[in-house]
């Protein structure tokens, strides 16, 4: 399986501006720029991506260990932060609320703790990257 996005962009850094696309469609030429992403302006950014990537492999993560484990949640829910300092993603903070019948807080903990190592965005934040170059004249 693969999945794949886009990104177009025209300009500098500072008064270029771009968009982003998705095969699946959820995001169709969404807009971003410096603006977007260092500042406050109507878009999104690759670090906010990230964040609701993380957020939601990780919170099926727990879903999938709990049901592993013997149990159902009612309801996880998960806020994703991403620390972006200077031109470095310094961490990601994942912060998750459950509604689980008769698991004990320290077993959610537990799970929660090994979603965090196993989930697949958080594996792919240390693999290696590869890219190609083609420059159309």
């Amino acid at each position: 399986m693969k999945r794949n996005a886009s990104a177009h962009w025209e300009g500098d850094l500072k008064t270029g501006k771009g968009n982003l696309s998705t095969a699946s469609t959820v995001l169709s030429k969404t807009q971003y720029s410096f603006n977007t992403r260092f500042e406050n302006g109507v878009g999104t950014n690759p670090e906010e991506l990230l964040a609701a990537a993380h957020a939601g492999c990780f919170t099926m993560a727990v879903g999938a260990a709990l049901g592993q484990a013997g149990f159902k949640a009612d309801s996880l829910d998960t806020v994703a932060t991403v620390t972006l300092e200077g031109v470095d993603i310094k961490d990601v903070h994942l912060v998750i609320t459950g509604k689980v019948s008769g698991i004990e807080p320290a077993k959610f903990k537990e799970i929660a703790k090994g979603a965090e190592k196993n989930c697949i965005i958080s594996k792919a934040l240390s693999i290696p990257i590869t890219s190609e170059a083609t420059l159309i004249s």
